[in-house]
């Protein structure tokens, strides 16, 4: 097919309103007479493509949140048994970085498995190296009694190769760094997460399903190619750069599957008035709805919010993740959420799950962009977190820290739409 000559226009609106409508937020979350369904949380992960995963629980985890923002109050345990029960519907890899993809994905995957075996990185490095008789120990240990936990596995090795406790950080033992080598390279994999969030380690050939086991192995170009697709669908409209972020893909071999996929139709460059970073894409199967009228809180890892660049140029929303902040120097909070209202993001929220007290506690509540009256923001956003804090089995939402000190300009308005609820 050959490309038109001349480009779509769009607003900024329409481009936001095709953002949402592919992230499955332009709508509000139905009401059901019974909790969403393994079907219904498939269509989410079907739709998303991948669910980061982060260890930060202050919340709720990063992978259980988008499905929430969409679902509404779904049962966890649906993930769970996606990613841990055979046929596996989520599997473990390093896609956008530590993330759940279908299996399909995980196989396109394996050009980056295999950099992996010459291009080691951070806690993983040399390992293969250094630690070549514990790598055949280790992968001894994982085909003959997998699915480990890296701290099962270590236990083999603790006498000589003691765990050291004395730094910050990355503070691995040796069998965690062989087991993350070995994952990075795809020979094993998670076959799911125990209690404690740790990785149960298995061989990937256990863990994938035979069907996918099975399949040819996508040459390298053919892996980006359908990356690249999976990625454009899941944003509806992107530049080159959010687009290849969606995978964390070299933008040189990205730019070279945008074009092929221009080429065959799959892709048309549109002109989004005041959209000034580069030539922008849509996907043929991306929908304009005539209006937005979604409500959601974001986790600070939601595939909507993944690529802060494409974040500002389409709400005009600065966007940085402040948990590495020293407390002083953070603008907006520790762990903060923005707050999706139709196709703004009015409001930007610093939430903590106090389990203990029963109580989903608002650190600070900011105005974050466009000239909504206060009201119309705090009263649905009041309404918001009654729901999260339900589906968080939490009794209370109070507005303030343990003191009662209020942060943010929005939080005296959103005290009392909270204590009026």
């Amino acid at each position: 097919m050959i490309p038109s000559l001349e480009a779509e226009r769009l607003s900024l609106s329409q481009a936001r309103r095709i953002t949402l409508r592919a992230q499955g937020l332009d709508r509000p979350r139905p009401l059901r007479p019974a909790p969403p369904t393994m079907r219904q949380f498939q269509q989410v992960v079907d739709r998303l493509g991948v669910l980061q995963i982060d260890s930060v629980n202050v919340l709720a985890r990063a992978h259980l949140m988008p499905a929430y923002s969409r679902l509404g109050a779904y049962d966890p345990a649906l993930l769970d048994r996606a990613s841990g029960r055979a046929p596996r519907r989520l599997v473990e890899t390093w896609a956008h970085v530590a993330s759940f993809v279908p299996p399909e994905t995980y196989r396109l995957l394996g050009w980056r498995q295999r950099a992996y075996l010459t291009q080691d990185w951070g806690v993983i490095e040399d390992v293969s190296l250094k630690l070549s008789p514990l790598v055949e120990e280790v992968r001894a240990i994982i085909a003959e009694r997998g699915p480990l936990t890296a701290r099962q596995v270590q236990a083999d090795f603790e006498a000589e190769h003691p765990t050291t406790r004395g730094e910050w950080g990355w503070n691995w033992s040796v069998a965690k760094r062989v087991l993350e080598y070995l994952f990075f390279t795809g020979e094993i994999t998670s076959a799911g997460r125990n209690s404690a969030f740790e990785r149960r380690y298995d061989l990937t050939s256990r863990v994938l399903p035979p069907h996918v086991l099975l399949a040819p192995e996508p040459s390298d170009d053919d892996a980006i190619r359908a990356l690249v697709q999976i990625g454009a669908r899941a944003h509806g409209i992107g530049t080159l750069r959010s687009i290849a972020d969606y995978f964390r893909l070299p933008q040189e071999r990205a730019a070279r599957a945008v074009a092929e996929l221009v080429e065959d139709g799959v892709l048309r460059q549109v002109t989004v008035d005041g959209w000034d970073q580069g030539k922008v894409w849509r996907h043929r199967d991306a929908d304009l709805p005539r209006r937005a009228s979604g409500r959601a809180l974001l986790s600070p890892f939601d595939p909507l919010v993944f690529e802060r660049s494409r974040l500002e140029a389409l709400f005009g929303l600065r966007y940085r993740i402040e948990i590495y902040v020293p407390e002083p120097q953070r603008v907006w909070g520790y762990y903060v959420l923005p707050f999706l209202l139709g196709e703004a993001l009015p409001a930007l929220v610093d939430l903590k799950a106090d389990r203990q007290a029963g109580i989903l506690r608002v650190h600070a509540a900011h105005r974050a962009t466009g000239s909504l009256p206060d009201a119309d923001v705090v009263e649905p956003l009041a309404a918001e977190l009654r729901e999260l804090a339900g589906w968080l089995r939490l009794d209370d939402v109070v507005v303030g820290d343990r003191d009662g000190v209020l942060r943010g300009d929005l939080a005296p308005g959103l005290a009392r739409a909270v204590r009026s609820a």
